[in-house]
């Protein structure tokens, strides 16, 4: 296991830990945080058992495990526990590092943490991860917006990690400032939902 790690997750619920197994599947070592430290523990003993994967148990444990640029994803509920993580997460990082929510966060949202985050001297990302369980485990299609200037600095992994289509390019490329990737996710979940509806009620006819 390397000293440091290439990116830190927080948020060891079905998604969370899929796309950590998806990341270490593809070469990057992860450190893994979540708030009730007995889900690491669980992971740790069992999903992620001799893989390249870090267990912390506090938030401080987890960005001293990061390499610099630090690169801190969260995947939790989207919300009010996103602004309290990216509270106390300001304080423990340094200039340049970036913070990422991959959460189906409301494009506004992200638009204001995207202003605040960057006022902290930090770049902030907010992503659409889509493909349920399967995707993030498998590969997902991503769809990152937010700091232009954090989009070279996660690529390799965001594009590493996607679902590819036949000639092998990634499903995954920057969308555009602020709030644009949850923007994105929001019009792909309609069209999707959408669709779903329509073979329901064509079958139902």
């Amino acid at each position: 296991m390397k000293a440091l790690s290439n990116i830190g997750l927080i948020g060891l619920a079905v998604m969370g830990e899929n796309l950590v197994l998806n990341m270490e599947s593809k070469g990057f070592q992860v450190s893994v945080f979540n708030r009730s430290t007995e889900k690491v523990d669980n992971f740790m003993n069992g999903r992620a058992k001799g893989k390249n994967i870090k267990g912390t148990h506090s938030l401080e444990e987890l960005v001293q495990s990061l390499e610099r640029p630090r690169k801190v994803m969260l995947m939790i509920k989207a919300g009010s526990a996103v602004d309290a993580s990216i509270d106390s997460l300001i304080p423990l990082l340094e200039p340049g590092d970036i913070i990422i929510d991959g959460g189906n966060t409301h494009f506004p949202d992200t638009d204001r943490r995207t202003a605040y985050v960057e006022s902290k001297g930090l770049l902030y990302i907010g992503t659409g991860v889509s493909g349920g369980e399967e995707g993030a485990l498998l590969g997902p299609s991503i769809m990152p917006g937010g700091s232009p200037d954090a989009w070279p600095i996660i690529k390799p992994i965001f594009q590493g990690i996607s679902a590819k289509v036949e000639d092998g390019t990634p499903c995954c490329d920057w969308v555009g400032e602020n709030g644009a990737g949850h923007f994105v996710k929001m019009v792909h979940n309609g069209i999707e939902y959408g669709d779903m509806q329509l073979i329901n009620e064509a079958i139902t006819l």
